[in-house]
């Protein structure tokens, strides 16, 4: 008979309680419950599902909130609830290339194609007049909520930095380089910007935000322009975007570094995006109008299972 001990070369481990770190295939014999133990490695996953169809088809809109509980803006506003989009109250003055902030109770747009330094605060249920920005500008990125939003990049003026107090704008640290069609993520005072379009063309620069000053980061693995984010400063979500074409690329920025996540089911550009890191949205935009998709990412694990003999 082929004994433990000769297949892998050491006994099995007698421990009074179970070990805080076990590492993958581990055996142990627990003699305080009297039961022979092992430790199975679940690895991390990352990947795109499809969620419930928008029930306008739009591109160039803007998102707020989770999940769980989106917020889908142009003209039209739509509510998400996990599994399909409601009609909400409209913006009172429609218009594409805006950003958001905020949750779908207290959500935030600002700035827009020839409506630029218009603000618009929602309640659940109907969009009232905010403060104007300082200087209009579309195709601009954003972040933060309704009482504390930031604003960067865009066109034209793309170097400049907003924030928003709940009633109005002031001008925030500039960005290093003028940046149009950003994606971006975070809080006012922790606030990330990454990819867009400058003048080099694609870019996949990121720049993190402290509240007074913008600092470079570590860029993008892929450059491109028109994409959408989600998360916050140290745990950031880029999809999707355009550079040469529609993009499906997915990547996670951990508050260092970006690495590759699942790839969307659908590759698109100018779609809007909300959610978190490990459970982000994305809906709308150019090669996929309609579509929704939720991100679900679980990091590895490890479980401790009790060997019994049947």
């Amino acid at each position: 008979m082929t004994l433990y001990t000769g297949i892998n070369g050491q006994r099995i481990q007698v421990l009074a309680t179970d070990p805080t770190d076990p590492v993958d295939g581990q055996l142990w014999y627990n003699s305080t419950s009297s039961t022979l133990k092992g430790a199975v490695l679940s690895p991390a996953s990352a990947a795109w599902a499809t969620g419930g169809n928008l029930g306008t088809a739009k591109s160039d809109l803007a998102g707020a909130g989770t999940q769980t509980a989106g917020l889908a803006f142009k003209y039209d506003t739509e509510e998400y609830n996990g599994t399909s989009w409601a009609a909400g109250g409209s913006l009172n003055t429609g218009r594409g290339n805006l950003a958001g902030a905020g949750i779908q109770t207290a959500a935030l747009a600002f700035g827009g194609s020839s409506y630029g330094s218009l603000t618009e605060e929602y309640d659940g249920s109907s969009w009232l007049a905010g403060g104007n920005m300082g200087s209009g500008r579309g195709y601009l990125a954003g972040c933060g909520t309704q009482t504390a939003g930031l604003a960067f990049g865009g066109r034209p003026n793309g170097n400049l930095t907003e924030e928003y107090d709940g009633s109005s704008w002031t001008a925030g640290g500039n960005l290093g380089t003028a940046t149009e069609s950003p994606a971006g993520a975070g809080t006012q005072t922790a606030g990330l910007i990454f990819g867009g379009y400058d003048s080099g063309g694609y870019t996949a620069t990121t720049q993190e935000y402290n509240g007074t000053s913008w600092t470079s980061a570590t860029s993008l693995i892929t450059s491109r322009f028109f994409l959408a984010g989600a998360g916050i400063q140290t745990a950031a979500l880029a999809f999707g975007g355009n550079e040469f074409g529609a993009k499906n690329n997915t990547e996670e920025y951990d508050g260092t570094s970006w690495t590759a996540g699942g790839n969307l089911g659908t590759a698109r550009y100018s779609l809007g995006g909300a959610g978190t890191q490990s459970a982000g949205l994305a809906f709308g935009g150019i090669g996929g109008f309609s579509l929704t998709e939720e991100y679900t990412a679980t990091p590895a694990s490890t479980t401790i299972k009790t060997i019994t003999v049947s």
